[in-house]
C-alpha cells in the first residue's frame, strides 16, 4: 500500500531547483503555477540564498508549486495515479500540495490559497515577536508538561522523540533556562509561531477566500494532520486546511493512520527527505523513498507499481461514498438505518475507539444504495460504510 505525502515549510535548501527546470516541460509548468501565484518561484528556487527562501511568503508557494508539477512528471498521466495511491498526507503547507494531487482542489486554487496563506502568516508573525523550537528526545509526558508550563504549544507533534515548541520568544527563552530533561532543543530559523493562535488572523484571511472556493471529493483518502482522520469530502479536506494554521500539527497521528490502513511504502515528493527520515524512525519496516532530483524518477515509478494498489474509494459518477475517517467501532445511527433517502449532514453512525469517538454525517445526503458496515462492526480508516445515489435537485 502506497502512500504519498508532501512536505513543510523548513524543506526547501537553495538551488534545489535547479535540476528539476532543466526539463523544458517541467520548467514551462512551473513558470505557469509561477505566473499564478504572482511570484518569481523559479528565481527562488535556483538563485536565492538560505535567509531568502526561509520568508515565509516565499517558501510555502515554492514547495507546493514544486510537489505539483513534480507529481506530473512522477505520474505523466495523472488518471493513473489513482490506481496506485492508497492515500496522500501533507505536513502543514504541503496539506494544500497532496488536496491538490487529490483532486479536492485544482493546481491554480492550491497557488491562490498557498500565496494568500503564505502572506497572512507573514503578516500574523510581525504582530509579536513569536518563534519554534524543536525538542528532539526526552520523555514524551514530560517534555508536553514542560511546553505547557512555559505556556508554550506542541505546534508539531512529528512522533517519537520529535515535538516543536511554539511561543513568544519570552517564553521560548525561559524554556530554553529550565526544559525538559534528556532532551536537546535546537531554536528553528522561522518567522514566528506557526500552528498557535498566534496564527489566528491569517486563518480569518483564508476563511474568507475559501467560501469562494469550489471543491471535490478526493480521488483518494487523504490524511488530515489536524487529527490523523481519513477526510473523504473536499468541504472538509478544505476547512480543515484553513483551521489547521492555527492548529497543532498532528504527524504522529498521521503515521498512526498510515499504520492503519497497512502501508507498505512512503514516498516523499520534492523537496524530499524531512518526513522520509521521520517514517523512517517511527515506521520499522516500512520502505521509503525521497524524491530529490529528477534522476531519480525512473526509480521512483518502479517504487510506486512495487507498493501500489487502488485505495478502497471507487470513484463513479453515478453515486458517492461515506467512509469511515479511523479505525475503531462502528456504531449504527438507528434513524439512518431506518430512512431510504438521506438529507445532507445527517448522522449515519460513529466509529469510537480507545482514544476518541467520532460522528459519521453523509455531508452530501441522497438515496440509499447499499449499506456496507453493520452495528458493531469493527472499521479501519478510509473504508466505505454506505453507498448513496445522489437525490436531484431543483
Amino acid at each position: 500500500m502506497l502512500v504519498i505525502v508532501a512536505p513543510g515549510q523548513g524543506a526547501q535548501t537553495p538551488g534545489f531547483l535547479t535540476p528539476w527546470l532543466e526539463d523544458p516541460t517541467f520548467a514551462a509548468r512551473f513558470d505557469w503555477l509561477a505566473t499564478v501565484a504572482g511570484i518569481d518561484l523559479a528565481h527562488y528556487g535556483t538563485e536565492a540564498d538560505a535567509d531568502t527562501i526561509r520568508d515565509t511568503k516565499i517558501a510555502q508557494p515554492l514547495l507546493v508549486a514544486t510537489g505539483l508539477v513534480a507529481a506530473l512528471d512522477l505520474f505523466p498521466h495523472p488518471a493513473d495515479a489513482f490506481a496506485r495511491i492508497g492515500a496522500v498526507a501533507g505536513h502543514s503547507v504541503g496539506e494544500l500540495t497532496a488536496a491538490a494531487g487529490a483532486r479536492v482542489i485544482t493546481a491554480e486554487q492550491a497557488m491562490v490559497l498557498v500565496r494568500e496563506r503564505g502572506n497572512a502568516m507573514a503578516d500574523a508573525a510581525a504582530t509579536t515577536a513569536t518563534g519554534m523550537t524543536a525538542v528532539l528526545g526526552g520523555d514524551r509526558d514530560q517534555v508536553l508538561a514542560t511546553i505547557e508550563r512555559h505556556g508554550l504549544t506542541p505546534a508539531n507533534d512529528n512522533g517519537p522523540g520529535q515535538v516543536v515548541a511554539a511561543g513568544t520568544m519570552e517564553q521560548l527563552a525561559a524554556f530554553a533556562d529550565d526544559g525538559p530533561e534528556k532532551a536537546r532543543l535546537m531554536p528553528l530559523s522561522v518567522a514566528g509561531a506557526f500552528h498557535t493562535s498566534h496564527m489566528a488572523p491569517a486563518v480569518d484571511r483564508l476563511a474568507s477566500l475559501a467560501r469562494s472556493v469550489s471543491t471535490h471529493d478526493p480521488r483518494t483518502p487523504v490524511i488530515s494532520n489536524r487529527d490523523g482522520q481519513v477526510v473523504h469530502d473536499g468541504r472538509d479536506v478544505l476547512r480543515r486546511m484553513v483551521g489547521q494554521i492555527a492548529n497543532p500539527v498532528r504527524w504522529d497521528l498521521c503515521l498512526e493512520t498510515m499504520s492503519d490502513l497497512g502501508v507498505t511504502g512512503i514516498l516523499e515528493m520534492p523537496p524530499a527527505g524531512t518526513l522520509t527520515g521521520i517514517a523512517k524512525r517511527a515506521l520499522k519496516g516500512v520502505e521509503t523513498f525521497a524524491l530529490k532530483t529528477p534522476d531519480q524518477l525512473d526509480a521512483a515509478r518502479e517504487f510506486c507499481d512495487k507498493h501500489g494498489e487502488a485505495s478502497m474509494i471507487e470513484t463513479t459518477p453515478t453515486w458517492r461514498m461515506v467512509v469511515s475517517p479511523a479505525k475503531g467501532t462502528f456504531h449504527l445511527a438507528s434513524e439512518a438505518v431506518e430512512r431510504d433517502v438521506l438529507a445532507p449532514g445527517t448522522t449515519i453512525g460513529a466509529v469510537a475507539s480507545l482514544r476518541d469517538r467520532t460522528d459519521i454525517t453523509a455531508p452530501h445526503g441522497g438515496s440509499v444504495v447499499e449499506w456496507l458496515v453493520e452495528d458493531g462492526d469493527l472499521v479501519s480508516p478510509g473504508q466505505p460504510l454506505l453507498r448513496l445515489h445522489p437525490e436531484a435537485t431543483s
